[in-house]
C-alpha cells in the first residue's frame, strides 16, 4: 500500500472526473474521541475507516477505497490505462497544488489541479497516455 492513500485515492478519482469527499463523524468524550469516516464518490460509498483522529480514519477510509478495486474496475480502471501510477509522484502533485491553493479552495478543485501537475509531470518524463515511458 502507499504511504499516503489519501493523496493516491484522491489523485486517481481526479482524474477519472469524480473528485472524492471525505465525510467524519467524532464521538466519544473530549478525552478519547473516536473518528469514523466514509469516503464518497459518485454517489456511493467507496471505503470506511476508524481511528483516534480524522486523520487516521480518513486515511483507512482511503485504504479501504483502494483495496476494494481490481484492475479492471472501480478506481483507477481509467487512469493506470492511460498514465501508469507512481504514488510518490502523485502525493507530491497534491501537495504542490494544496500550497499553490487558496486557503478556502475546495478540494475537489485542489485535486484537479493535482492530477493536471501529475500528468505534466509524466509527460515531461516521456509517458504518454496508453505507451511506456521513453528510454534516455
Amino acid at each position: 500500500m502507499t504511504d499516503n492513500p489519501k493523496g493516491e485515492l484522491i489523485a486517481r478519482l481526479s482524474a477519472e472526473g469524480r473528485p472524492p469527499e471525505f465525510r467524519v463523524e467524532e464521538s466519544g468524550p473530549p478525552h478519547a474521541p473516536s473518528f469514523q469516516a466514509q469516503v464518497w464518490s459518485g454517489g456511493e460509498v467507496l471505503g470506511h475507516g476508524r481511528g483516534s483522529s480524522k486523520r487516521e480514519a480518513e486515511r483507512l477510509a482511503a485504504e479501504e477505497a483502494l483495496g476494494r478495486q481490481s484492475p479492471d474496475t472501480g478506481i483507477g480502471a481509467v487512469m493506470p490505462a492511460s498514465w501508469p501510477i507512481y504514488p510518490g509522484v502523485l502525493a507530491e502533485a497534491l501537495a504542490v497544488a494544496d500550497e499553490r491553493a487558496a486557503l478556502d479552495a475546495p478540494l475537489p478543485q485542489v485535486a484537479a489541479d493535482a492530477a493536471g501537475l501529475y500528468r505534466e509531470l509524466l509527460a515531461q518524463l516521456g509517458h504518454q497516455p496508453g505507451s511506456e515511458p521513453e528510454k534516455q
